[in-house]
Parts: structure tokens; C-alpha cells; sequence
């Protein structure tokens, strides 16, 4: 009996607090996640870069060999210079000499790796002005462009995500539930194909040093705005029509980042991701809404009608793959 009692009371306390434990777990498994990265890239990476420290050691101790005039701490002087302009990517070697970083295409390149976060690092500003500037530019411009993704995401997803879906709902009868799952599969299947495979391809050609894999790998890392900086496109000394293909490249990225948006939104407005990301969620209090509500409402009967009816359009605006219209005249257009 007491057991039994036992086991109801913890089932009930673990109910009340469902969403807490939810929490609770999903911090638990992102920490195990970062552990579990850390560990796979430790020892993947580590023996690789063994191997270059002891490489690059021996080719010190070569050259300083073959050249008794210099000394350890001059070869250094200048190695240490030359990485410095290197981080700011100037370059040593006299094959770059002719590709500036600042020219306009590069800096339009750099403006649009800034502001969609991206960020390379493999240009970076050299002066005080020119730093003091990029923080200024940010500020203003990352929020702007948060805002016009948003405003150009809004307006694709419609014709490319809701009419699709409610067309195949009204005009076949299909289930929305499954026509909203298996379209976001296509979308994803196409943007894959358009942003991440032909691309891959074309820059494995067009850029002497990218295989496919490392190719694919630079456009993961762009549209995902993680933007390493290891693979930079159009930085060969020998690259034809640099200027053009620079402008060419900040074009993909931004439609990539656009795409890469719709395809994320699509997966989110489905019904059954939305189950799942609300296990996280805190409840809200129901008391402290009634509250509010008759607060604010002044318990006039027309202004609580009148919100229950806003309640109930903004319920229908705000559900995936359904508009204001009813399904006769949705029927009727779609006939048209």
C-alpha cells in the first residue's frame, strides 16, 4: 500500500514537472554532445598535428643548417612577422603579390561574410579606423539584415511551403500533417542539391587545390555561418576573373543563406516538431492569465468576445499551413 502510494505520489511530481526534467535532460545531452565532440576531434586531429610540428621542426633545423650566417632567433624575428601579416592576409610569397585584399570586390565579399556572421578571419581590418568602423557597421547592420532575411524568408515560405501544402490538402484530400512532412523532405532534398552538390562541384573545378569533399565541406561551413576561414574561394594568385567571382560568391552565399532559412523554417512549423520543442518549454500559469486577462478586459462581456474572436484569428493565422480564407473559397481559387 505504502509503495503504491509512493510510486503515485513521484509519477504525479514528475508530471508537475515535466518540463523541468525535459530541460534538465536537454542540458544534460548538450553537454554530453560537446564532451563527445571534443573527444572525436581530439583524437582525430591530434596525431595529425604531431605530424606537422615535427615536420615544420625539421625544416627549421635543416635551413639553419644549410644557412650558418643566420641564427635561430633572426629566423624566427622573421617567421613570427610573417605569420602576423599573414593572420591579416597578406601574404609573403611572390605568387599573391598581385591579389589585394581591399579592392572592391573583396571588401563587398568581407561586407557580406560580416553581416551574415560568417566572418572567415581571413581578411580582417588592418588600421584603428578601419576596426572601430567594422564595430559600428555591425551593430547596425547585423540586426538590418536579421530583419530583411526575415522580411525575404516570410514572403518565400508562403508560395514555396503553405500554398504547396494546402493545395495538395484541399484539391487531393491528403493529410496535411503527412503532405507538410513530405514536402519539407523534397525542399530539403532540392536545396541540398542546388546549394551544397552543384556547387561543390563547380568550385572543385574552378579551384585548383579543392577536391569534392573539401569543396562540399566550404559550403556546409558558409550557409551554416560557421565560417572557419580554412577554405576561402578566389584567393589563387592565378584565379581568372577574380573580380566577377568574388561578386559571384557573395550572391550564392546570400541566396544559400535564404534557402538554408525557408528549409529551417518549413521543418519548424511542422506539427510534430512543435510537440516536441514545447516539452521544453515553461508552462504558462493559467491563474496568472485569467487574471490578466480580466484586468485588462475590465470584465465587459463585448471586449472579452471581442478578444476571444482576435484569440481565435490569431490562433489560425499563426498554425502551420493554414490561412485566414475558408476552405470554399480556398476550393474555388484552387479550381481557377
Amino acid at each position: 500500500m505504502l509503495q503504491s502510494l509512493a510510486g503515485s505520489s513521484c509519477v504525479r511530481l514528475v508530471e508537475q514537472h515535466r518540463s523541468a526534467w525535459c530541460f534538465a535532460l536537454l542540458v544534460l545531452g548538450y553537454l554530453l554532445y560537446l564532451v563527445f565532440g571534443a573527444v572525436v576531434f581530439s583524437s582525430v586531429e591530434l596525431p595529425y598535428e604531431d605530424l606537422l610540428r615535427q615536420e615544420l621542426s625539421k625544416l627549421k633545423q635543416r635551413f639553419l643548417e644549410e644557412h650558418a650566417c643566420l641564427s635561430e632567433q633572426q629566423l624566427e624575428q622573421f617567421l613570427m612577422r610573417v605569420l602576423e601579416a599573414s593572420n591579416y592576409g597578406v601574404s609573403v610569397l611572390s605568387n599573391a603579390s598581385g591579389n589585394w585584399n581591399w579592392d572592391f570586390t573583396s571588401s563587398l565579399f568581407f561586407a557580406s561574410t560580416v553581416l551574415s556572421t560568417t566572418g572567415y578571419g581571413h581578411t580582417v581590418p588592418l588600421s584603428d579606423g578601419g576596426k572601430a568602423f567594422c564595430v559600428i557597421y555591425s551593430v547596425i547592420g547585423i540586426p538590418f539584415t536579421l530583419l530583411f532575411l526575415t522580411a525575404v524568408v516570410q514572403r518565400i515560405i508562403v508560395y514555396v511551403t503553405r500554398r504547396p501544402v494546402l493545395y495538395f490538402h484541399i484539391r487531393w484530400g491528403f493529410s496535411k500533417q503527412v503532405v507538410a512532412i513530405i514536402h519539407a523532405i523534397v525542399l530539403g532534398f532540392i536545396t541540398v542539391s542546388l546549394f551544397f552538390l552543384i556547387p561543390a562541384a563547380i568550385f572543385s573545378v574552378l579551384e585548383d587545390n579543392w577536391n569534392f569533399l573539401e569543396s562540399f565541406y566550404f559550403c556546409f561551413i558558409s550557409l551554416s555561418t560557421i565560417g572557419l576561414g580554412d577554405y576561402v574561394p578566389g584567393e589563387g594568385y592565378n584565379q581568372k576573373f577574380r573580380e566577377l567571382y568574388k561578386i559571384g560568391i557573395t550572391c550564392y552565399l546570400l541566396l544559400g543563406l535564404i534557402a538554408m532559412l525557408v528549409v529551417l523554417e518549413t521543418f519548424c512549423e511542422l506539427h510534430e516538431l512543435k510537440k516536441f520543442r514545447k516539452l521544453f518549454y515553461v508552462k504558462k500559469d493559467k491563474e496568472e492569465d485569467q487574471v490578466h486577462i480580466m484586468e485588462h478586459d475590465q470584465l465587459s462581456f463585448s471586449s472579452i468576445s471581442d478578444q476571444a474572436a482576435s484569440m481565435k484569428d490569431d490562433q489560425k493565422a499563426n498554425e502551420p499551413f493554414v490561412t485566414s480564407q475558408s476552405p470554399t473559397s480556398n476550393d474555388s481559387s484552387l479550381n481557377n
